[in-house]
Order: structure tokens, then sequence, then C-alpha cells
């Protein structure tokens, strides 16, 4: 459990506070309530776009990373569907620093010509080298509109096309900045060695005058529900053929989110799962194969995927794939094999808040979706999954009709099927 205090200032911005005075560091995280689910369909990528811009230094702060190295300190960032998350740590002795080059970039982000072509020229070639030139890299870009026909979920965070970025004007990227980046549509959350008054105040000092921006009126069209499977099929110039299958399934706050996840780590956590034991350990039809959940806020993704052994069909790899689905829609999971996986969950969950880091970003995370102390009760809905809902989901996700199944075909492989 994390303890904490919370408060918001004038202008919406949230913030949070943890205090942990076993350590001489603090961490500050803003969380921007954007991801690539907010951007326009003709003009994607936006948000991985600003993960970069960012950094690129602001009117009264010319570099970012200069002043926060003098002072001992580090950041870093990340871009998902739905959040863009900025955090640094350094010696809580410097703590007004972090402050001091939040709200700089917050208030006033430089915008300029030279800036905005280096950071889309870097964000072009990191398109390039780790979704088009990769092998396997433009899976996301290939299994998403494959399962997503409606929501913004149809585009992966870097961008649906490389087109979109190239093409960013400074018009637009200032619309979006001016947007999103705003207090109120912003969370930041202070952990470490830190005090809850120290915290407020320099909220005060540093936050408060940025003005809050025009509330944001999402309207994120809902995913209809898939009625038939879907399928898709590449040859590509890849080392061994490839197989990815994707279920929809429950939003991140829903009750059976955690059932779900359940799901995928009897499936796939850890040498003694089932997926690994069974066909690759025991019987070597595949090299590698597992199981996972995307943890999107609205409509998941229950994805499978591997890469079937020398010698063994796409065909035959689904269909061994298809058989330990239909084994947890028939039969009950054991309750030992159950309780097991719910004691690898808490213990996973508990090592995510031994970090001052972790810890700020779980909060920030939680706090996005509705309430940060529902991180707090995770552990209980985990550990309150019946056996019963295993083969209810299960029944629910694993039909069909609710599949969507993407394969890589080697150029030069010899298999069949």
């Amino acid at each position: 459990m994390i303890i904490y205090q919370q408060f918001t200032l004038d202008n919406g911005l949230r913030v949070l506070v943890h205090e942990d005075h076993t350590t001489a560091m603090a961490c500050v995280n803003i969380l921007y309530k954007v991801g690539s689910r907010d951007e326009s369909p003709d003009k994607t990528g936006f948000a991985h776009l600003f993960e970069h811009l960012m950094f690129g230094g602001s009117i009264n702060i010319p570099s970012y990373d200069k002043p926060l190295q003098e002072v001992g300190g580090e950041n870093n960032a990340y871009t998902s569907t739905d959040i863009t998350n900025y955090y640094l740590t350094l010696p809580s002795v410097n703590i007004e620093t972090a402050f001091w080059l939040e709200s700089d970039r917050m208030l006033s982000l430089a915008f300029n010509e030279q800036s905005l072509e280096v950071q889309r020229n870097v964000v072009c070639e990191e398109f390039k080298q780790r979704y088009l030139n990769q092998p396997y890299g433009d899976v996301w870009l290939k299994l998403r509109p494959l399962t997503y026909k409606v929501h913004p979920y149809r585009w992966a965070p870097i961008g649906k096309e490389l087109k979109h970025i190239e093409d960013a004007t400074m018009s637009d990227v200032k619309a979006f900045f001016k947007k999103y980046y705003i207090p109120n549509n912003a969370i930041m959350v202070v952990t470490g060695d830190v005090e809850m008054d120290v915290i407020k105040s320099l909220a005060q000092k540093w936050f408060s005058p940025i003005p809050a921006g025009e509330e944001i009126v999402r309207n994120i069209p809902s995913e209809p529900v898939q009625l038939e499977s879907r399928r898709e099929e590449v040859v590509a110039d890849v080392p061994v053929d490839s197989l990815y299958i994707a279920f929809h399934g429950p939003e991140k706050l829903h009750a059976d989110y955690p059932v779900m996840d359940i799901i995928s780590d009897i499936l796939s956590r850890g040498s003694s799962s089932r997926l690994y034991r069974k066909l690759v350990k025991d019987n070597p039809m595949f090299s590698e194969i597992s199981a996972y959940v995307m943890g999107t806020f609205d409509d998941n993704l229950f994805v499978i995927e591997g890469k079937p052994s020398d010698g063994v069909s796409i065909s035959q790899a689904e269909s061994l794939i298809w058989e330990e689905l239909s084994i947890l829609v028939e039969q009950n999971v054991p309750v030992d094999e159950l309780q097991k996986i719910k004691n690898k969950m808490e213990s996973i969950l508990v090592f995510s808040e031994l970090s001052i880091q972790d810890k700020a970003s779980n909060l920030a995370f939680y706090e996005a979706l509705g309430d940060a102390q529902l991180y707090n009760l995770e552990v209980e809905k985990y550990h309150a999954v019946t056996v019963d809902d295993i083969r209810r989901v299960a029944q629910n996700i694993f039909i069909k009709e609710n599949s969507s199944t993407l394969v890589y075909k080697a150029k030069d492989n010899k298999n069949v099927g």
C-alpha cells in the first residue's frame, strides 16, 4: 500500500505526495492525460512527438537536461495509447530545480522551427528503425487496424504512418500543446524524501501562476463488438514464421480485467505456465510463445504470440493454441494453480512499490484512471478472483468471432500451411 496525501491547485493541477524518508532522493512525475487515442486520424503520432519536443527547452530554460544534471538528476519519459508520462529523480535537497524545470515547460515550451525539425527527424528515424526496418517491427502497425475498426487504438503511439509526422506543421504542434499540456489535464506526483508542506508551497510558487486551459471534452468512439474472425497473412523478410492472435477484452477498470490478467499469467508467466510447459518445454512445437494483455484504459486486447518450431506449420501452431484455450473454456483451473498465480501477482505488485519512481508512476497512472486509491486495492481485486470467474471470462473472450489473427511468413520458409 502506498500512503499519500493530495491537493488540487486552483488551475486544476492535481498533486499527490508520498513521503518516504528512507531515501535521500526524490522523484517528480508529471503525467499528461494525452496519448495516441486523443489524436485525429489524419494527424497521428503527435503525443509521441511531444514526448521528444518537451525536452527541447522552454522559453526561459534553453536546455532541460543541463541544469538537471548539474544537481545530480536524471529524467525520462514514455508515451502510450492513453497517457504521456515524464519523470525525473534527483537528490531531495535539490527538489526545487525539478519544479522550476517542469513548470517552465508547461507554461512556455519553446516553439521554433529548428527544434521541431530536429525532433521530427528523430521521431521519423525511430519510426524507420524500430517499426519499418526491423524484423516483425511493423506488427502493431498491422495488428492494431486489424483488431480495431472504430476506436483510435487502431493506430500505434508512434503514429499511423510516417507522413503524419513529416507533415506536422508548427500550427498543428502549437494547437496540440495548447489543448493538452495544461495544468487541468496533468497529474503531478512527488515521492521520496519530501514533506507535504514544502511540496504544497513549491507547487503554489511554480505552478499556480500557469493558467488553466479549456476543459477537454473527449468523444472517443467505442469499439463495436467483433462478430466475425479476421485474418491477415504477410510474407516478409523475417527469420522465421510468427503468429499473433488477438482477442478483445474488458477495459482496465472493468471488474473482469483482473480475471483476464490472471488468465494471461496462467498461460504464460514463467517456466511452469501452460503454454511454455506444454508447447516449448515438454513438446517443443514453438521456439517461443507468450500471452499478455495490453492494459489500456478502454477496450483491451488479449494477445498470444508465438514462433512455431522448424517443421511446424502455421495451421498446426494455431490448432495447438486453440486447444489450450479450449481447456480453459471447458475445464476449471485447479485451485492450487490459481493460488500460485495470485501469489506471483501479489509479489509483483509489492515489488513495484520498492522504488520511489515506480510509486510515483503507479499513483499517477491510477489517478489518471480516476482515483489513485485504486492502486491500493489491486491486490485485493486479484485475490478475489475465483475458479468460476476464470472459466466465465475465458468463455467470453476466447471465441473465434472475437479473434484477429496476423501471420508472418518468412520468405524462405519451407513450412506448409
